[in-house]
């Protein structure tokens, strides 16, 4: 398991970060992690989930922007600007 800094899923990508959230699912559901540790690796459970939803608004985004031509086919893609 990472550290328990969170700063190390900023740069996570989804598939590191879906890993690492579905390995903290299992090890809760197994119930044999200790309550501290279950608060602490939940909280960091929470942190991937966020991660993940912003890689997927990202990503969604970006399919957003596809511009396409006069016969609905894609015809290049415009800037992305998420603000």
């Amino acid at each position: 398991m990472a550290s328990n800094s969170h700063a190390d899923i900023k740069t996570m990508t989804f598939e590191r970060a879906i890993e690492e959230l579905e390995s903290i699912v299992k090890r809760l559901e197994d119930g044999k992690v200790p309550l501290e540790e279950s608060v602490a690796i939940y909280e960091r459970g929470e942190t991937l989930k966020r991660r993940c939803e912003e890689l997927l608004r990202l990503a969604e985004a970006r399919v957003d922007k596809i511009t396409t031509d006069a016969t609905g086919a894609p015809a290049g893609v415009e800037p992305l600007d998420v603000r």
